[in-house]
């Protein structure tokens, strides 16, 4: 009977994430993102022109192919 009476008894908010767990967990996220993003970078800049060159990037697309913005076919996407 515990059982049963803890299931009602529970309270609505213990069952869904509030509004600052929501917030907290895409501020988690977008600064995960940021760092990841940060040491893409980092390890494109550390790349000589030639290996770039053989994946289809200059050294100054190094940050839009990151974001997104370059594609491998070179054309720019929209956002």
């Amino acid at each position: 009977m515990s059982a049963t009476l803890a299931t009602i008894v529970r309270p609505e908010v213990t069952k869904r994430p509030g509004a600052f767990s929501r917030l907290f967990g895409a501020c988690r996220d977008g600064i995960a993102r940021y760092f990841a993003r940060r040491a893409a970078i980092a390890s494109l800049r550390a790349l000589d022109d030639r290996v770039l060159r053989d994946i289809g990037l200059e050294r100054s697309q190094i940050e839009g192919a990151v974001h997104g913005v370059i594609t491998r076919s070179g054309r720019p996407t929209r956002r």
